[in-house]
């Protein structure tokens, strides 16, 4: 098995001298789509640092074993030598080897196979990750795209600045919004942004904060660990429900209801708002790289404030329902199209209705081989003439429920005014008396 100093040099050598070996070996990545190019055996390549010349030499050595076995392998290992003048010895045995690896290490992650994570209690499985969203065809205001991008682009590049201020390389997002308005797909964008892989942790899943800490601590450098609707993932709220007392005992002392009891006990999550907290703020700050959590909800309100506040969740972002101008981004991605008549009606209608940018893909979908750009559009002018009728019959029920919750108020407060008058009455007369 090769260290990971030797695939470091191995992929910065690749990249940057390949062109100057006489022969070259391919191997067939694990998609089985592309090819991965290397030095072959005993191969020699310069290269150059700061104006100094170094030569590097691949070499295999087979190990002899005496053993005899009916199924032989061979124990053979790989190295390179590196060659240069003794009096650059410091350059080479510091900053140079330093800048290899590190070189190395990046091109290896900018090439390799990004994956998508998912949990199973407290075990990792994965999947290649083949999302095709970016923020080109994400539907949202330009000025709110653009500022994510220099956020996370500022992020990426300030591993020294971190390093500086003392504070672990992490940042965390929370998106939030209604259903349909992308909080998935801005996830996706966001990773094929930055080139990282994706952790999708699930915490019903987890059965409690031990299981939490070793799922998050497996987690790789430049990730995104993202949980999903995190309101309704588990109870955050740090007020956690009391267990139901049995108000027989004789059900406390049955083997076989204590035994069902036990078993759907240990099936419930039991994380707490603690246990996530601790690993946010703790322990990621000694996983060394950098990675973001992204925390997604539909009711922002709803999450408990320690959870949201900066330094946990540095960025809240809110993505809202469709503008004209995420139509527009939705028009070209799914009609080509920059510019068509229709597109002032459907603004008129976009300012007066709320449709989320789900709900508008989906009328922008041809449905039939002949569907055109104003067929699809006009499906999008009729989806939001629905929507509008809708709202203006919900506008006038909840209208009448509060004209008559009114009039039962007045009757009622009628009625208490004339049994007071009643008993003022009496009163009186039996004052007289």
């Amino acid at each position: 098995m090769r260290s990971e100093a030797h695939s470091a040099i191995e992929t910065y050598l690749t990249a940057n001298s390949s062109m100057q070996a006489k022969r070259l070996k391919a191997d067939m990545l694990k998609n089985g789509q592309s090819l991965a190019l290397s030095l072959d055996d005993h191969e020699e390549v310069t290269d150059e640092y700061k104006g100094v010349k170094l030569w590097w030499h691949s070499g295999t050595h087979v190990a002899k074993t005496e053993s005899f076995s009916f199924h032989p392998t061979t124990n053979e290992r790989r190295y390179y030598t590196l060659t240069f003048h003794k009096r650059n010895r410091e350059l080479v045995i510091g900053p140079y080897l330093g800048h290899v690896l590190k070189e190395g290490k990046a091109i290896k992650v900018k090439n390799r196979q990004r994956k998508l994570y998912t949990n199973s209690g407290s075990w990792w499985s994965h999947v290649v990750f083949e999302h095709p969203a970016t923020f080109q065809t994400l539907a949202i205001e330009a000025d709110k795209k653009q500022e994510i991008v220099d956020d996370l682009v500022t992020f990426s590049n300030s591993e020294e600045f971190y390093a500086r201020i003392g504070r672990a390389w992490k940042r965390g997002y929370l998106l939030y919004g209604p259903p349909g308005t992308g909080k998935s797909t801005m996830i996706a964008a966001m990773a094929n942004f930055l080139g990282y892989d994706l952790y999708d942790l699930e915490l019903t899943a987890v059965r409690d904060n031990t299981d939490l800490r070793k799922l998050l601590i497996e987690t790789s450098s430049k990730s995104i660990i993202v949980i999903e609707d995190i309101d309704c993932s588990v109870d955050l709220t740090g007020q956690r429900k009391k267990k139901k007392k049995e108000k027989e005992e004789g059900e406390e002392k049955d083997p076989t209801k204590k035994k069902e009891k036990e078993e759907k006990e240990s099936k419930t999550s039991n994380v707490t708002l603690s246990g996530l907290l601790n690993f946010i703020d703790g322990l990621w700050s000694a996983c060394k790289g950098e990675r973001l959590i992204v925390f997604t909800t539909n009711h922002v309100e709803k999450l408990d404030p320690a959870l949201i506040r900066r330094g946990r969740m540095d960025k809240h972002i809110e993505l809202s329902y469709c503008s004209f101008e995420a139509f527009k981004v939705l028009a070209k991605n799914y009609l080509n199209i920059d510019s068509h008549e229709l597109f002032v009606k459907i603004r008129g209608l976009l300012e007066e209705i709320n449709m989320t940018p789900a709900d508008v893909a989906e009328n922008l979908m041809p449905k039939t081989p002949k569907a055109n750009a104003t067929s699809c559009l006009e499906s999008v002018i009729e989806a939001l003439e629905i929507a509008k009728e809708e709202a203006r019959v919900k506008a006038e029920e909840e209208e009448k429920k509060k004209e008559l919750g009114g009039k039962v108020d007045g009757n009622l407060g009628n009625d208490e005014s004339e049994e007071k008058k009643v008993l003022e009455k009496e009163g009186n007369a039996k004052k007289l008396n």
